[in-house]
């Protein structure tokens, strides 16, 4: 039998591919018995940040490679929500490359805005806790292929709580036959395990019942982790205005202080109603 000279290219050819694929096909079942499949594993869920307004909450996973090579990120598909309700969830920040023979940290980020979960955002802040859910999926590129691993978890978050707020006992610095100046030293208390944002106080006070003027705060800026700040608050009183009032600041004594106002953060107003009887020093 003899061969056709021209045909021995092509012959050449279909020898040469059926070897570089029966090499390839050995590759790649080298590489998928060789191959571990990472590991994916809730860490944690944290507040990233949180005003009266809104909070970002951070669903942080753990994915453990034990490749000696690295991986990178194929697909996201993610869904949160918060009391039954679904919010604005974003992807890691970073993007997702996952260093080999490690552990990388993913932070999922989602923000959650109080008016769109409650109707009234002050009767979700005075809930202790609120309700979260993830799910979807994570596909992570590897040699063998796309995998996916399920991104799911229940749990819930810390709601943020509205800070403490109460006058000390006021000292008179000045009085005349018009009017005195007092001053109100206010504490304010973060109630919170993470600092909180507090644009300002400011409402109408009372002493003894009259109105006596107006008391702001100013930008308080934010409140450490369970932490106080102190601010004293100088108000100018006419006793002709506050006729009520003028016995206890002319001579010092106790008396009914109100204070009708706003607390302001993260651009959400909260109500403030802070009554006190309190003793007015010389």
């Amino acid at each position: 039998m003899t061969m056709n000279l021209k045909n021995r290219p092509l012959l050449l050819a279909a020898t040469l591919g059926l070897v570089l694929l029966a090499g390839c096909s050995s590759m790649q079942k080298m590489l998928k018995n060789a191959f571990q499949k990472p590991r994916l594993t809730f860490k944690t869920a944290r507040l990233s940040q949180a005003s009266l307004s809104d909070a970002t909450v951070d669903l942080v996973y753990q994915i453990e490679n034990p490749n000696p090579l690295g991986l990178s990120l194929a697909s996201i598909d993610y869904a949160f929500f918060v009391e039954d309700k679904q919010v604005v969830a974003g992807t890691p920040p970073k993007g997702l490359n996952i260093a080999a023979k490690g552990k990388s940290d993913l932070t999922f980020p989602a923000n959650v805005k109080f008016a769109d979960i409650a109707p009234v955002v002050t009767t979700f802040l005075n809930k202790d806790s609120a309700r979260y859910k993830a799910q979807g999926s994570l596909g992570i590129q590897t040699p063998i292929g796309v995998l996916k691993f399920p991104l799911s978890h229940e749990g819930v978050f810390e709601v943020p709580k509205i800070p403490q707020v109460q006058f000390e006992a006021p000292r008179i610095t000045n009085v005349t036959l018009q009017g005195a100046t007092v001053e109100f030293p206010l504490t304010v208390k973060n109630r919170n395990s993470f600092p909180l944002p507090v644009a300002g106080i400011s409402g109408g006070l009372k002493v003894a019942g009259a109105s006596v003027g107006n008391l702001n705060t100013g930008d308080l800026g934010l409140l450490e982790p369970g932490g106080t700040k102190q601010v004293t608050l100088p108000l100018t009183i006419n006793f002709l205005s506050a006729a009520s009032a003028a016995n206890a600041l002319r001579s010092g004594g106790s008396a009914q202080v109100k204070w009708d106002g706003k607390l302001v953060s993260g651009g959400q107003n909260v109500p403030l109603d802070v009554s006190q009887l309190l003793n007015f020093r010389r």
